[in-house]
């Protein structure tokens, strides 16, 4: 996929990236919008810290990239095949492998098999409105 603004991301970049993303408020801000403008934003800005200059159209087309090629990995994975592999799979697979379990459990309503944190994030975020 095309490397929009042509600079290609470092290891460290990608791993800051990844780590900024695993953030649960970001993660909830993410599933729930499709205009996410202002998210990245928030994304540019945290790995300013890191010292990456990166500016936001930038963290999304590698976020999409990266959950593309992860997905594609994934469902190779899901129908046997070992070829297709990626660098950061264990990663993005700890943030994004949760999202296939979490629907199926919300066809039955059973909370008991997701770990504890998600149902206590949840009414936490309840709560607050």
């Amino acid at each position: 996929v095309a490397n929009e603004g042509g600079k290609h991301w470092t290891v460290n970049e990608v791993r800051a990236l990844i780590r900024i993303w695993s953030d649960k408020t970001i993660q909830q801000q993410l599933e729930g919008t499709v205009r996410n403008k202002r998210i990245f934003e928030q994304v540019a800005a945290r790995l300013q810290k890191f010292g990456i200059d990166r500016d936001w159209k930038q963290c999304r087309t590698k976020y999409k990239n990266l959950k593309h090629e992860y997905k594609s990995v994934k469902s190779a994975q899901d129908s046997g095949s070992t070829s297709k592999s990626m660098k950061f799979f264990n990663e993005l697979d700890a943030i994004l492998g949760h999202s296939t379990m979490e629907h199926a459990s919300k066809t039955d309503n059973d909370d008991s098999e997701r770990p504890s944190e998600w149902t206590e994030a949840k009414s936490e975020k309840d709560s607050i409105g």
